[in-house]
């Protein structure tokens, strides 16, 4: 069978053309329609889903937001948040009391008035130290060391860079009970007392830099000789000599 062209080669050129052209507007359409199928989509997630889903979102934050804020003390509920918060209030009002050791190196008198604690007690609420103790040498080296403790003073440099010096008490010193006791160890006599006194703020603050004890009082610093005016002793006086026998 003999098949002949009579279309020109114009012709067929046109005809391919418009195949591709009709091909083309085809897949365009459809490309539109799904684009648009999207935009669709997309819009309807937006402005309807995703709106809906806020609803329910902001209604659960204000219900949650209510039961917080009926909730009893809710400061100390939120413990990590209150604590974060309250860290430098924290560091800035802690204590050193290793501090105390320095204090007691200065004030235990040496021997033969030394004194031995059995109990000692920090009271960082009311700010107060409290020793229980013995002494070997009686009374005369329990008011050795309550006069040793009264002539303390604390130096040190505040936060604004100025030495400062004051006393170790504030308030005058509470003397407990006393009593006489065997020493433990020895099985000697010893003195047993119980000793208080308010001591100054400064001493364990941390914003209390370079600090150091001293300790002024000196000699016998017993009540005994204290108390009594030095003038009234004198040396005793000479006999007279005479020329007859004596």
């Amino acid at each position: 069978m003999i098949e002949i062209n009579l279309a020109p080669d114009v012709k067929q050129e046109l005809i391919k053309a418009q195949r591709i052209r009709n091909k083309v507007i085809v897949i365009s359409v459809i490309v539109g329609v799904i684009s648009i199928v999207v935009v669709v989509l997309l819009a309807i997630n937006v402005f309807a889903v995703q709106a809906v889903r806020n609803n329910i979102a902001d209604g659960s934050i204000k219900d949650k937001g209510n039961s917080l804020n009926n909730m009893a003390d809710l400061p100390k509920t939120l413990t990590i948040q209150n604590q974060l918060n309250k860290i430098s209030d924290i560091y800035d009002n802690k204590k050193i009391d290793s501090r105390l050791f320095d204090v007691l190196v200065r004030i235990i008198p040496p021997a033969p008035n030394d004194v031995k604690i059995s109990s000692l007690n920090i009271d960082s609420g009311t700010e107060t130290i409290t020793i229980d103790g013995q002494a070997a040498n009686s009374y005369v080296a329990f008011e050795i060391f309550k006069k040793t403790i009264e002539g303390t003073s604390v130096n040190y440099t505040d936060s604004d860079g100025i030495k400062n010096t004051i006393p170790l008490i504030v308030s005058a010193l509470d003397i407990g009970s006393t009593s006489y006791g065997q020493d433990a160890t020895t099985g000697a006599m010893v003195l047993r007392f119980s000793i208080s006194f308010k001591y100054s703020s400064e001493l364990f603050a941390v914003t209390s830099k370079d600090l150091s004890v001293t300790v002024t009082a000196s000699g016998n610093v017993t009540d005994s000789y204290l108390g009594v005016p030095t003038s009234i002793f004198t040396v005793k006086a000479n006999d007279i000599q005479t020329g007859g026998t004596q």
